[in-house]
């Protein structure tokens, strides 16, 4: 999922249609408020933040979640493009910046190119690389649905952390979706099925009770 933080409603509407016609998932908020608490729930795979809102800096959020470790990827978005703006952005913790106005094309590339290092570097069983569509074990691509997919790119993103059945409902199903949580399971089984014929063993997904699920590391 890429969380976009942007207040100015024809630029939100611009991007997210066009990171959703790429086929990747987008959650807009207007305010920090908003966006805080929607990464408090499902932290995003890559966040397009705008500095300036209506209540407060975007580069304050990003010195704080950098302060957390969080090492989330962060594309800054400003009206400013005075280079020490560029720099500050950059020195806090931003791994890209762009100035308004901007073309939406390098937008798109630039998140995808934030997504490819993310996969890279985030920890996962051996042999297994995540991308925004497809995941492959040892070079050979996984036959996945589209939820399982969704699934995995929510496990792996979250770093080994156990990810509740509700934040994978939310990851695969969107935000307000009427499955159960036995469907959860269910896909998580046959998810599980395809990594260990592909080699990764019966643990690459561990099962913790009462709390959900987490990808080994």
């Amino acid at each position: 999922m890429i969380l976009l933080l942007e207040d100015d409603p024809a630029i939100a509407q611009t991007v997210v249609f066009a990171l959703q016609r790429e086929g990747l998932a987008v959650e807009h908020h207007a305010w920090l408020a908003g966006a805080r608490a929607a990464w408090a729930q499902r932290p995003p795979r890559v966040a397009v933040l705008d500095i300036g809102l209506p209540d407060g800096s975007g580069l304050d959020w990003l010195k704080a979640l950098r302060q957390q470790g969080d090492a989330t990827p962060v594309l800054l978005l400003s009206a400013r493009s005075e280079e020490l703006d560029k720099v500050l952005g950059l020195e806090l913790g931003a791994d890209d910046y762009l100035a308004k106005p901007f073309g939406v094309r390098e937008l798109v590339a630039r998140v995808r190119a934030l997504l490819r290092r993310s996969a890279a570097a985030q920890p996962g069983p051996a042999g297994l690389v995540v991308g925004e569509l497809d995941a492959h074990v040892q070079g050979r691509r996984l036959d996945l649905t589209r939820r399982e997919l969704a699934l995995l790119q929510a496990l792996h993103g979250a770093q080994g952390r156990t990810l509740s059945r509700e934040q994978l409902l939310d990851a695969a199903w969107g935000p307000g979706s009427e499955s159960l949580d036995r469907t959860v399971d269910t896909h998580i089984k046959t998810l599980r099925a395809k990594l260990r014929e592909a080699g990764l063993g019966d643990d690459a997904i561990r099962t913790h009770r009462g709390l959900g699920y987490a990808l080994d590391r």
